[in-house]
């Protein structure tokens, strides 16, 4: 019980290292390194700072994650690859080797139906779409948007289902969206008190009953960096989520890939 009355409050190891220590997950596939195009990243330097902050903690591979929010974001894949293509040359130029691809974190909100329906998705590899819910009240149409997906023979992943605080007190509606065909994914920093006590307890909840399929940075600026750094130094977080089936290092596998793994 010592591992987790650690987590859960109690004495923190003394290693502060941190160097290599996420290598083991390969792909962070949610981030907002992305420039210029929502609340992430605001520039070119800024995104190659974060990229050196990722390499660091042993992550090499990332797909880009920005938000698609109507009337607050309203990226598309043509603005995404835009800015992808503006990193990715900045990355050459500086001779730094980051393999990077991107798609989008989608909210469920009135538009995203529409997008579903007229192919309009910008696809992670393998057709994995990463789907986002308002922090302040629980979208309607969670499962009718799962279902749509599943339908177009997409596999949609819930970001960071620890953070929607009118969970909390229902955990039975996990099970319920993962029964549904959706994935789950956890944000790293929820498993200290970065984004309060309440969403560490959900994290860490989940984690116990081997609930979550991936695991993401959700890395938007330098605190997020400082604070991963913070969180892998005192936690072992692969021994944390040994009992949880994460799937970042082989999701873009191919099925030919698989089969001879």
């Amino acid at each position: 019980m010592g591992f987790w009355n650690n987590l859960f409050g109690g004495r923190k190891k003394k290693n502060k290292t941190y160097h290599n220590k996420l290598s083991w997950i390969t792909w962070d596939i949610h981030n907002h390194l992305l420039p210029g195009i929502d609340d992430g990243s605001p520039d070119v330097d800024q995104s190659i700072e974060l990229i050196k902050g990722l390499k660091d903690l042993g992550i090499h591979r990332s797909v880009s994650t920005p938000h698609v929010m109507y009337g607050v974001h309203n990226n598309t894949p043509q603005t995404i690859g835009s800015a992808h293509q503006n990193l990715k040359a900045a990355l050459s130029t500086r001779n730094i080797d980051f393999e990077l691809k991107f798609s989008a974190e989608y909210m469920i909100d009135d538009q995203l139906g529409f997008l579903i329906e007229n192919d309009q998705l910008c696809l992670m590899p393998n057709k994995y779409v990463l789907i986002e819910m308002s922090y302040l009240s629980e979208s309607k149409g969670l499962f009718s948007i799962i279902k749509n997906l599943l339908e177009k023979g997409y596999q949609p992943i819930l970001a960071h289902p620890e953070r929607y605080n009118y969970y909390h007190n229902n955990f039975k509606i996990f099970e319920e969206i993962k029964n549904a065909g959706c994935m789950l994914q956890l944000n790293l920093l929820s498993i200290s008190k970065y984004y309060g006590e309440h969403v560490k307890t959900a994290a860490l909840t989940l984690i116990r009953a081997g609930m979550y399929d991936f695991v993401g940075t959700d890395m938007h600026h330098n605190r997020h960096l400082d604070a991963l750094k913070g969180v892998v130094s005192k936690y072992d977080v692969r021994e944390l989520l040994r009992d949880c089936p994460i799937k970042n290092a082989t999701m873009f596998e191919t099925a030919q890939e698989k089969k001879i793994a």
